[in-house]
């Protein structure tokens, strides 16, 4: 039976174990391992074709290109959480953001309209919540979770609506919310910085600033 506030979307990954401030923690160091796996023996085989013949550097550049692409692409993917969908009617949308506007404050109001994003913090850390998923940023990492809101009947949901559902369910359960989304990537804030879009670095950077407020 789920506990009381739990999210009822939890019956559907009952086999994910909920998610903590320490498991998130060792997601992250797997994820970094994970890179070091794949990375160290592209590297290697670089150093290694260099010191065994200098006409080999050709081949010692594409290793090390290799290396690099790699967290790369991971990282290409984890920003693609916060890509903006479909819009649907203009009616529908202007209504859905007001109504958006009315669940967080000016500040988040402001950084929502400028990135499509909305910063919220939370017991993990801080969540930059978008229409089919949120950042989670802990210091220099950031964790990209995929997790999309969806009308029961089928219907293509206004994009207010969408950050809104996905809002909601963050304020009522957050490590429940976490437990439910799909980790994409987790790994350096300038690596992911790198991969979203301009518009949306901002609400990366106001998530600095609120930290280095509060210290």
């Amino acid at each position: 039976m789920s506990a009381a506030g739990a999210l009822p979307e939890l019956a559907a990954v009952y086999w994910r174990p909920r998610m903590t401030a320490e498991r998130l923690r060792r997601r992250g160091r797997l994820w970094t391992l994970t890179t070091v796996a794949h990375v160290v023996p592209f590297v290697v085989v670089a150093i290694v074709m260099v010191l065994l013949s200098p006409l080999a550097l050709p081949v010692a550049l594409a290793a090390l290109a290799h290396a690099w692409l790699i967290p790369e692409l991971y990282a290409r993917r984890g920003a693609t959480v916060t890509r903006s969908l479909r819009p649907a009617e203009d009616g529908p949308e202007r209504v859905s953001r007001g109504l958006l506007g009315d669940l967080v404050d000016h500040d988040a109001r402001e950084l929502h309209a400028r990135s499509g994003l909305v910063l919220e913090p939370g017991r993990l850390g801080t969540w930059l919540v978008g229409e089919a998923g949120a950042l989670l940023v802990n210091g220099r990492r950031v964790s990209c979770w995929c997790v999309r809101a969806t009308d029961p009947e089928g219907a293509r949901l206004p994009s207010g609506d969408r950050v809104a559902h996905l809002l909601l369910a963050l304020r009522s359960d957050e490590e429940g919310f976490a437990t439910v989304a799909n980790l994409a990537f987790s790994g350096a804030r300038w690596r992911v910085r790198r991969r979203l879009p301009r518009r949306q670095r901002v609400a990366l950077d106001a998530v600095r600033r609120s930290a280095t407020l509060l210290t």
